[in-house]
């Protein structure tokens, strides 16, 4: 019986923390840029609930967006899951 009393209380834990995770509440264009072998792309950052800024990028003519600069691997085909991933990662 305690057991399922603990079980419940750190499921009911986990699923709290998860409804305070930082959220993005604006995204701010920055500048165009190119990298050295001339691939031109935006950069952007995106304002976090938690008072943090994350820099996105914007690729291919803003259909690809990644969390971070030009070496980034994390990308969404959508601005605003790329804004929700590094805010949650803030």
């Amino acid at each position: 019986m305690k057991f399922i009393k603990v079980a419940a209380f750190a499921a009911l834990a986990a699923a709290s923390a998860s409804s305070f995770a930082a959220k993005p509440t604006s995204i701010v264009f920055d500048a165009n840029n190119e990298t050295a072998d001339g691939t031109t792309f935006a950069s952007y950052y995106v304002k976090c609930s938690n008072g943090k800024k994350k820099e996105l990028t914007a690729w291919d003519g803003r259909k690809k967006w990644c969390v971070g600069d030009a070496a980034s691997e994390t990308c969404e085909k959508k601005q605003i899951k790329a804004a929700k991933k590094a805010c949650k990662a803030a």
